[in-house]
């Protein structure tokens, strides 16, 4: 128990000490960036379901866990500073707490930035939500030298502490212990007395709730608008107005917003109980070099080499090995090699010779490449559809997965959104849409998903045309990478140059042409750390399971659709009535239409299709001048293409339909007018 200090915002310490009975929900709460994901998934294993809580946007995932030999349903809520809600995923994670019947919290706390943890905490004791402090990262903290009292921190909060360190499961069994017996902390920030007595005449005029009455208070005289739906299911409208006219009284007296007031005395009494717990000793040489290097990333000029190796090491074990030696092993060896004629020669050998067997592998003593067969041919299900899948794409999504899994385990990509911050403003953006921008080139649906970090309905609009427009995804990326390696070097940079300077000129109007304002750049960083083995497996595996179970099967669907087309003769009408189009303006091959229009199934269907087309003179060594200019001008069109259908629908989810329809109909004419100029450019420049 801490005794009151003196001033406006001392502190009391309550003596309360009931254990509450053990609910069978436990809710997950913390900062951002403290671990809580990676314990929710310690306590859960992998068997979680994550759906939009009610009326958002936001995701909120629930599992259910075995803990103190009681099966318990397990929430893992969006990452919060305050209960004062400032996002919709703040809101959500106050609403949560405020509404689920019955539950104890877990607060997971980050160590190393306990005071940031502990206005959190104070803001828990005053809901009367009962609660268990987890302080993950511990071994972080303690190699910088911070000792942190956790009996002590026990003593003044009323609750159980438990340091943990969730990546190693360091203190899961003393959580499985404890989380049964929280309790309603005893700590009690107390503010000013102009504060304590406009809350003295509020609480009397609210109800019972989830929340305590002091809690409610705290909200309401903080001018916390989203807390009034509640409210007014509850008190009358007589009520209401009485209690505005004690927050504007209130609010005459301070020269600042009643929510920057409450905030900071509370951060006060949070800034007095940490320097009572924590003391700093000697960082270990190891968490001083990796503070250092963090340090260096961020900075505008030794920032600059660390992002060039970051790219440069991506670029090699993405684009090299993955996009060429791993993917010239499946392909020829593996599938072309082995796979395709051993298949060939099975079916030959099973169905009898006829009508079934050419229906299935095409005439005898003709390439695949030349026949229809349903299995293996020009549009096989194996040759083509699990070849592409499976050869060209997959190693390509593994390693690009494996890569950005080690990126993000080792707490680089919030400092590559600094570093990238001064350029994203020329787009109406910051720094943080450099991470929805990574993600995209993994999977442009998942990404859409993430540019919800965006604060401003602009920024969010601006990203998500921007990942439609010219972000090509992990498997469009395998086939772009397999089409360039064949092409020369300076036809590689005008395809490249032609992309960058797309996405800056469509960023930049539309930051000019959309309504809306922009945000401030404010990004919790992280420390740097040696990414754990287990983590990058575990993260990898999950999105290697997502492709082969969600992007495969369309693959396969896609080379079933165009094998149709192809048997119906309706893949010729397609190209026909498009050639005015793909033959007069762009000055590709009559097949290419077919690519184009498979490319609104998958995207990376129509690089794939552009790449059966031009494989036959890649493999050979024979692409002349023109078919380079093809070439180019193909990848230039199909990556800034009208979205994959997936992505598609996903923007009219997160977007609305006027945003999603409007989104594609300037992307699709935009591309093809760019594809045109570049053709036109490089048959007289290149």
């Amino acid at each position: 128990m801490t005794p009151p200090p003196s001033g406006a915002a001392r502190t009391d310490a309550l003596d309360h000490k009931e254990i509450v009975a053990a609910p069978r929900t436990l809710v997950l709460v913390g900062n951002p960036n403290v671990g809580k994901s990676v314990l929710f998934g310690a306590l859960t294993g992998r068997y979680v379901t994550v759906s939009n809580y009610p009326g958002t946007t936001v995701e909120v995932t629930r599992g259910s866990a075995e803990i103190g030999g009681t099966r318990w349903h397990v929430l893992d809520t969006p990452g919060t500073n305050n209960l004062l809600p400032m996002s919709e995923d703040e809101q959500v994670t106050r609403d949560i707490l405020l509404q689920e019947p019955e539950y104890v919290c877990l607060q997971v706390c980050d160590a190393k930035n306990l005071r940031r943890g502990l206005l959190l905490a104070c803001q828990l004791a005053e809901a009367g939500v009962p609660f268990a402090l987890a302080l993950n990262m511990a071994d972080e903290a303690a190699a910088r030298g911070i000792r942190i009292d956790t009996g002590r921190l026990s003593a003044a909060l009323g609750v159980d502490v438990i340091p943990t360190v969730a990546v190693q499961r360091t203190g899961l069994p003393q959580l499985h212990e404890r989380i049964p017996a929280a309790r309603v902390s005893g700590f009690r920030p107390r503010y000013d007395e102009a504060i304590e007595e406009a809350l003295a005449e509020v609480e009397p005029l609210l109800p019972e709730g989830r929340f305590t009455r002091r809690s409610i208070g705290l909200m309401l005289l903080a001018g916390d608008e989203s807390i009034q739906p509640w409210l007014a299911s509850r008190v009358s409208e007589a009520g209401r107005e009485r209690m505005e006219g004690i927050r504007r009284r209130l609010a005459a007296r301070y020269p600042e917003s009643l929510r920057y007031v409450v905030s900071r005395q509370r951060l006060s009494a949070a800034d007095r109980l940490h320097d009572q717990v924590v003391t700093k000793g000697k960082a270990s040489a190891a968490s001083a070099m990796a503070r250092r290097i963090g340090a260096w990333s961020t900075d505008p000029v030794k920032g600059i080499p660390i992002l060039l190796l970051v790219l440069t090491v991506a670029y090699l074990f993405v684009g090299v090995f993955g996009a060429k030696t791993a993917v010239d092993f499946l392909e020829n060896t593996i599938f072309y090699d082995r796979i395709v004629p051993w298949t060939e020669a099975l079916l030959r050998w099973i169905v009898p010779a006829g009508g079934v067997q050419e229906f299935l592998v095409g005439p005898p003593g003709l390439p695949f490449r030349e026949t229809n067969g349903f299995v293996i041919g020009r549009y096989g299900l194996v040759s083509m559809g699990l070849a592409y899948g499976m050869a060209i794409v997959l190693p390509i999504v593994a390693t690009f997965f494996l890569a950005f899994s080690v990126l993000e385990d080792s707490g680089y990509l919030p400092r590559l959104a600094v570093m990238v911050n001064r350029v994203f403003k020329w787009m109406g953006l910051n720094g943080k849409a450099v991470l929805p921008m990574v993600l995209g080139l993994g999977c442009d649906t998942m990404a859409t998903m993430t540019a919800r970090i965006m604060e401003t309905r602009k920024e969010r609009v601006i990203v998500t045309l921007l990942l439609a427009l010219g972000v090509p995804c992990s498997a469009q990326i395998a086939v772009i990478f397999a089409m360039l390696g064949s092409l020369s070097f300076a036809a590689s940079i005008w395809f490249t140059v032609v992309i960058v300077l797309v996405l800056f000129l469509v960023g930049w109007l539309a930051a000019r042409v959309i309504p809306g304002r922009g945000s401030d750049f404010v990004l919790e960083l992280p420390p740097l750390r040696v990414p754990q083995f287990g983590n990058v497996v575990v993260k990898t595996l999950a999105r290697m399971e997502w492709y082969l179970r969600e992007a495969l099967p369309l693959f396969v669907l896609g080379t079933l659709l165009l094998w149709v087309l192809d048997r119906t003769h309706m893949l010729g009408l397609v190209e026909r009535a498009a050639a005015p189009v793909v033959v007069g303006v762009l000055q590709l091959p009559e097949q290419a239409a077919s690519a184009f229009i498979l490319g609104f199934l998958r995207r990376d269907y129509a690089a794939a299709g552009l790449f059966q087309i031009y494989q036959p003179y890649m493999t050979t060594g024979t692409m002349t001048r023109i078919m380079e200019i093809q070439v180019t001008v193909a990848l230039v069109t199909v990556t800034l293409f009208i979205p994959c259908i997936a992505n598609f629908l996903m923007i009219l989810k997160e977007r609305g339909w006027k945003t999603g329809m409007a989104i594609a109909a300037f992307v699709l004419p935009f591309s093809v007018g760019v594809g045109a100029a570049v053709n036109l450019l490089m048959r007289r420049f290149f």
